[in-house]
């Protein structure tokens, strides 16, 4: 038997690893999808190795990540619950479609993941092999009982690797847990499990690894413009890039002006309230850019109906139904209303703060002859708004009379 496990080389992982091969008499094949970790990668396939694995794959797809996933996103302008940039939730589809491309290449006939069984993880990770290829097993050790009543906490896993052998740099002190990618880091758990605790503050302010503190950010704002076509960023400050090019070059500049730090409690699919802290500074520029592209070239009712879908394609995000037919629905209507998202967008980053400092489009829907109160001449007549009021105000005015006026 072959076992595919989506392997990050934390403590979690490296336990389960062992317990897979052992449990299952099995071989066991790891994988990492290098989506913008960085450094989180080094060391990766030794470790595997060492731990039990016979092979360890990492794959490098930080440009389809930003290109095939966080693009099409922005372009939706998805937030969860108005705060969430949906960093990780986006990540999790495509690592998973990744490792059933190396389950077929292995003739692997099951996947696994660390998921804990309390989060979305597991959701967005199980969804994504049942849409892509439900013949494959799926095993996952956090909700099956053996394993549970093996490891209760994370002192019996550090218990576990220290007698076994296992490199793993682990504490059980640890005072929270973090995932990075390329569009953010997410921080939840241990200290951050109280709502009320701080992270902000002098002492705690170590946390934060992409943006400094906006009380620490320079004195002096900068700008950037950002040039879009069809609904992508495609350059910045006039400078071409890739999809990626783009998040990592506005990811530096907004962590240098402290932009992007959100710190919310957000309702989990499976129906618990948890706290997370996110950093998402290039998303953060992106997503604000590219809402004043589209002020300028969307018309008023199609931008109103794509609003109006933004809660549904976040929550479908976000619950792991990147590949349902409905999100891919979704996604066709939000392309099709991108086709003239084109312009230039010039933004002040100050202290935590963009600040919208122009905006300009070939496609401008913007007339400046009809916005003007300087009584410039234009096809606007505005003896038309008479009638016009008068209709829209015909259902209260009867409503008035009916329902509201004195009664005989």
């Amino acid at each position: 038997m072959k076992i595919v496990l989506a392997y990050s080389g934390g403590l979690d992982t490296s336990v389960i690893v062992k317990w897979l091969r052992e449990t299952y008499d099995a071989e066991i094949i790891t994988f990492a999808a290098d989506i913008g970790q960085e450094e989180e990668l080094k060391g990766l396939s030794l470790k595997a190795r060492r731990t039990g694995a016979s092979k360890h794959y990492t794959l490098d797809l930080v440009e389809e990540f930003a290109r095939d996933f966080i693009y099409p996103m922005v372009r939706a302008n998805a937030v969860y619950e108005g705060q969430y940039y949906l960093g990780t939730s986006i990540a999790r589809p495509l690592i998973a479609k990744a490792q059933i491309g190396i389950a077929r290449r292995e003739k692997a006939g099951a996947v696994a993941h660390g998921a804990t069984g309390k989060g979305n993880d597991q959701c967005r990770f199980e969804l994504t092999y049942m849409a892509l290829s439900p013949g494959l097993q799926i095993i996952a050790p956090w909700k099956i009982d053996a394993f549970r009543e093996a490891f209760p906490g994370r002192s019996e896993m550090i218990a576990y690797c220290r007698k076994h052998g296992i490199p793993v740099e682990a504490s059980a002190k640890k005072p929270y847990s973090m995932d990075r990618n390329l569009l953010h880091i997410s921080y939840e758990a241990g200290i951050l499990e109280d709502p009320w605790f701080d992270p902000t503050t002098r002492a705690n302010k170590a946390m934060f690894k992409l943006t400094v503190s906006p009380e620490d950010a320079p004195n002096r704002p900068e700008y950037v413009e950002l040039d879009f076509a069809r609904g992508d960023c495609v350059a910045v400050n006039g400078r071409t890039l890739s999809p990626a090019g783009v998040l990592k070059a506005l990811n530096r500049l907004g962590g240098k002006h402290g932009i992007g730090r959100v710190d919310l409690v957000e309702n989990r699919f499976v129906g618990m309230k948890s706290r997370g802290v996110y950093e998402t500074p290039g998303g953060t520029i992106l997503m604000h850019g590219h809402r004043q592209v589209e002020s300028l070239t969307l018309d008023r009712e199609v931008m109103h109906i794509r609003d109006s879908l933004i809660p549904k394609y976040a929550e479908l995000v976000y619950n792991g139904f990147w590949y349902a037919p409905e999100r891919e629905a979704l996604q066709a209507l939000v392309d099709e209303s991108q086709r003239f998202v084109s312009g230039t967008v010039r933004l002040k980053l100050y202290k935590g703060n963009v600040i919208t400092c122009g905006r300009k489009s070939r496609y401008s829907l913007y007339d400046t002859k009809v916005a003007s109160m300087e009584g410039v001449k234009s096809w606007y007549n505005q003896s038309d708004a008479t009638g016009f009021i008068r209709l829209n105000g015909l259902r209260l005015r009867a409503r008035n009379l009916a329902q509201r006026g004195p009664k005989v």
